[in-house]
């Protein structure tokens, strides 16, 4: 079952990890070894979490790589949901 309206995963990053530790957007893309307008990208919800930043968050972080992949895929499908009416797709095989 999917969940409803998953927040985005920057969403995620800055209120749980973030935060609460009172870690700057600066501090954190110099330890992940990103821009600073990409981590805001992340945060801001306009950019995506790749694989590769998915590792960078689990090094830094703890936890796991896949767990930063699900958050972000079960974004995107909600997000991919919303516009189901405006896919031109036809069924090949009957209901």
């Amino acid at each position: 079952m999917r969940m409803h309206n998953p927040p985005h995963p920057g969403e995620i990053l800055n209120e749980l990890w973030l935060q609460p530790e009172r870690i700057t957007i600066s501090r954190a893309a110099a330890a992940l070894g990103v821009s600073r307008k990409h981590l805001s990208a992340i945060i801001n919800g306009r950019a995506s979490i790749s694989p590769e930043m998915a590792l960078r968050l689990e090094i830094a972080l703890g936890g796991s790589a896949e767990s930063w992949l699900g958050h972000q895929m079960a974004y995107d499908l909600w997000q991919a949901e919303q516009r189901r009416h405006e896919l031109a797709v036809t069924p090949l095989r009957a209901a």
